[in-house]
């Protein structure tokens, strides 16, 4: 991508690193776009109508992780329900007890006490014969109050009016309701744009409002056009010149750098209003608070920002079911100007097109475009010599301490500085084993160098370098043998530090730029693993420190094998603060140093337990999430013994009709405090297909944990 260098790190980027989606840069758009995808859920239609009823679906506030489009909150707690045939039977018997009682009535058998009321409170006269007529009504009236009365005794008793609601024509109106709801009002419609009338811009209001009942809007339109226009609300951009873009490219107005308006392809639910991709939906289990069950899960920015650890064995669904489709929504986010993402995986995964990316860095493949930039785009020697440390030697460091990654950065910042001081760059991969080896040739050629360019301070670092060599504890033998991991004819066009490539740097994480970085897993494990934690150092090194933090930053690892480390543990801790977050997977815990479980899972705000978990990995999530307060229920059965013959000889029929003797059930109900999940059910009663996932917002809520459909 071309650059004008006024971002981009150490000018390597040819090629222009997207810049947030904005009015001040505007390029051309074309005069007939094509066509837009239909967002999620609607049908294709050439008059928009689809896109229409899906911006104006209801997305109600709800707890963390529910799908909120189109959802229909429930309470808390769940309602006291009768079972349909329960409630059908009771209803039956109830109209067959006051028919009976009618019958009853009405044909003498329960005396004529019922008739005394009717005597009491009205006049003979009334109920003379010689008055057939008014005779007539009269009883007539007082059999239709007592049948009344009747009726009312058993429609409570039979729970008529609940049998109404569940199955008469109110359950028909409300879905009626449901699937044909009234359009808002004017000033509440989104279709409209009524930020923009309100702000005095009703000319291009006019012209969204119209593309988008023509079907010339998409759902990354409407979201692109809406970060824009926060831009204008915040003062980043003037509203003459957003509406300028807008009337004159109407929905393709603020585009992305690439130009882009869609993904190739779209694989899951995404619902850009709201910032969602549809994941899974929560079981109708018993585990699950009520308010969840049978709604849809959903993952955006707002959870993300908190860190996201999912762990299940190999074929439990973490890329299909998970990595995927957060990375097509990032990559949305992306288009929009709303993030920006670095997607790292093997070569081959399924990780989406290459079309969806702007930046794709093949390791090890000769017909990569794109190369890694070893140093992350600083020019500064000791966060240099950090972030390499970390990468080389990270895995081997102290949980508790760190002892060895702070030796190895001051190792390496002994050699970087001086080389930099000299060359202006920093050494490639060839050059640096060198000076970690010791070689004599180059250390003398650099000291030469640096005498005549009169730098004494840093021959004081070069002589230390030479002194600690060969010594016991030093660290530079084991840099120069992971360093050698890197110095192999399949990585030699990579990792140049003198401008003959074009790399890539995390530094470029400042805009809304898509990125997929291919590790080289088969017959490099080691160095992929190295290339992991080195995306990973830069990424915590180099977010944090970005100006524009409304820019959600995402970096996603398909698989952390040998990559959390105590400092990768201490730079996710303070992502939430910087408006990024981090996902990672694992096949099991024990892929992290014991010491760093706790820590790990303490600093992850979403947790995901897959299917086919380990028992020992379970027992280190069943302590994350703790205990809570449940209500268990004691029954004891008690044999009931007979004093009476009479009671004997029936308890003796009883005994051969049913097989078992009389007993009396006494329950006991109790308040204990039971684990959420326990180690044993996460290893054995979590379903193939299924997931326990935890969340945490960004704005502290939570989700306890909840049992998922990934296939959902």
């Amino acid at each position: 991508m071309d650059s004008d260098g006024m971002r981009d790190a150490r000018g390597t980027h040819a090629n222009p690193v997207p810049r947030p989606a904005g009015p001040p840069e505007v390029p051309a758009a074309p005069s007939t776009p094509p066509r837009p995808a239909a967002p999620p859920g609607a049908p294709p239609l050439p008059d928009g109508s689809a896109f229409v009823a899906w911006l104006r679906t209801a997305r109600p506030e709800a707890l963390p992780g529910v799908w909120r489009f189109g959802h229909r909150p429930r309470p808390d707690e769940e309602p006291e329900r009768i079972p349909g045939r329960q409630l059908l039977s009771g209803a039956l018997i109830a109209f067959l007890v006051g028919w009976l009682i009618w019958s009853l009535l009405w044909n003498g058998y329960l005396g004529g006490w019922w008739v005394v009321p009717l005597e009491l409170f009205t006049p003979d006269s009334w109920r003379e014969n010689n008055d057939r007529v008014g005779n007539a009504i009269l009883w007539y009236s007082y059999y239709t109050v007592i049948a009344l009365a009747i009726m009312l005794g058993v429609a409570r008793l039979g729970r008529w009016a609940e049998v109404w609601r569940r199955y008469g024509p109110p359950a028909w109106r409300t879905t009626a309701r449901d699937t044909q709801a009234p359009p808002p009002a004017p000033e509440e419609d989104p279709v409209t744009w009524p930020a923009l009338r309100a702000a005095g811009a009703h000319d291009a209001a006019e012209r969204l409002t119209a593309e988008a009942r023509q079907g010339l809007m998409r759902d990354v339109d409407h979201a692109r056009i809406t970060r824009a226009w926060q831009g204008v609300r915040s003062g980043r951009h003037s509203l003459a010149t957003f509406t300028d873009a807008v009337l004159t490219h109407g929905s393709g107005a603020c585009p992305h750098p690439s130009g882009a308006r869609d993904l190739p392809v779209r694989q899951a639910r995404h619902d850009l209003v709201t910032g969602q991709v549809r994941i899974g939906t929560a079981a109708d289990d018993a585990r699950n608070p009520y308010a969840y069950r049978g709604a849809g899960l959903a993952l955006g920015p707002d959870l993300l920002g908190t860190s996201l650890l999912a762990v299940g064995p190999a074929g439990s669904g973490k890329t299909g079911s998970l990595v995927r489709p957060l990375t097509e929504s990032l990559c949305l986010h992306a288009l929009a100007g709303r993030a920006a993402v670095v997607v790292v995986g093997a070569a081959g995964a399924d990780l989406g097109p290459a079309d969806a990316y702007d930046v794709v860095v093949r390791i090890g493949n000769p017909d990569s475009v794109y190369d890694l930039d070893l140093y992350g785009g600083t020019t500064d020697p000791d966060e240099a010599a950090v972030v390499l440390a970390e990468a080389l030697v990270g895995d081997l460091a102290d949980p508790h301490t760190g002892g060895d990654t702070r030796r190895s950065a001051t190792v390496l910042s002994q050699l970087l500085g001086p080389f930099h001081a000299v060359h202006g760059r920093f050494p490639g991969i060839p050059e640096l084993r060198q000076l970690l080896d010791g070689s004599p040739g180059p250390l003398a050629e650099l000291r030469q160098k640096l005498r005549s360019a009169g730098q004494d301070s840093l021959l004081r670092e070069l002589d230390a370098r030479e002194r600690q060599l060969g010594r016991p504890g030093d660290v530079g033998g084991v840099l120069a043998d992971r360093v050698a991991l890197l110095d192999r004819p399949a990585f030699a066009p990579f990792f140049d530090t003198s401008g003959r490539t074009r790399p890539f740097s995390l530094k470029a994480l400042d805009h809304p730029v898509r990125v997929r970085i291919d590790l080289p897993e088969r017959g490099h494990a080691d160095a992929s693993r190295m290339l992991a934690r080195l995306v990973l150092a830069q990424f915590t090194a180099s977010v944090p420190v970005r100006e524009d933090r409304s820019l959600f930053a995402c970096l996603v690892l398909d698989d952390a094998s040998g990559v959390v480390t105590p400092e990768a543990v201490r730079g996710v801790q303070r992502l939430r603060s910087a408006g990024a977050g981090v996902v990672l997977t694992l096949r099991t815990l024990d892929d992290v140093p014991r010491p760093l479980r706790g820590p790990l899972l303490g600093a992850i705000g979403c947790r995901m337990a897959l299917s086919g978990l380990t028992p020992w990995d379970g027992q280190d999530f069943a302590e994350v999430w703790g205990k809570e307060w449940t209500e268990a229920r004691d029954v004891t059965d008690r044999q009931i013994i007979a004093e009476t013959p009479a009671g004997k000889a029936v308890h003796m029929l009883r005994r051969v009709i049913t097989g078992k003797a009389p007993t009396a059930r006494a329950v006991t109900v109790r308040q204990v405090e039971r684990e959420r999940w326990s180690a044993s059910e996460l290893a054995h009663a979590v379903p193939a297909g299924h997931a326990v996932l935890s969340l945490t917002s960004v704005k502290g809520e939570h989700a306890p944990p909840l049992l998922v459909d990934l296939r959902g």
